[in-house]
């Protein structure tokens, strides 16, 4: 049974574990530990995660599979996006899926949840930066209607690394 719900500040030590484990899991074998240690704790502190459950303009939603977090997602619009795009725009900022529970259809769950809350608040386009060398998120992202239109910096501990910005039009 899968169902998704919308994290509340309750939700911030479990929302901190998956993001560890599964920022872990898709990214460890492609960067120095020191520098994955270096941006989880900037990333997913409990104080800088509970900021971002605060922010009005961000919501997260975790997936549920039998009753145990498998992933979750965060969304952006206004002020909260990480570029400014415009008020017309989502930024789908994270899907993040534990790797035992992908390729089960999650990941287009939580991307149709994004979808309809961009639809809900009459954006015109949805967009997200993806580190260039995440082939199978590119791909997944192509499936699903984005192009590549842009580029932006993205630091990893003390490694400037290049994330595609993605969009799709509504």
């Amino acid at each position: 049974m899968i169902h998704i719900k919308q994290c509340t500040i309750d939700d911030l030590k479990p929302l901190q574990d998956i993001s560890y484990v599964t920022f872990n899991e898709t990214f460890k074998d492609q960067n120095s530990p020191e520098n994955m240690k270096a941006y989880l704790e900037i990333a997913f502190n409990l104080e800088q995660l509970g900021n971002e459950l605060s922010n009005p303009f961000s919501k997260f939603f975790f997936a549920y599979v039998n009753g145990e977090v498998a992933g979750y997602l965060k969304v952006n619009t206004n002020d909260a996006q990480s570029e400014e795009m415009g008020t017309d725009s989502l930024e789908i900022e994270r899907i993040y899926i534990m790797s035992e529970f992908q390729k089960h259809g999650l990941g287009k769950l939580l991307y149709n949840k994004a979808i309809e809350i961009a639809l809900e608040h009459n954006k015109e386009k949805v967009w997200l930066g993806v580190w260039e060398k995440n082939e199978n998120a590119i791909a997944f992202y192509e499936k699903m209607g984005f192009v590549q239109t842009g580029a932006h910096a993205f630091i990893m501990g003390d490694e400037e690394q290049t994330d595609f910005i993605m969009t799709k039009v509504l």
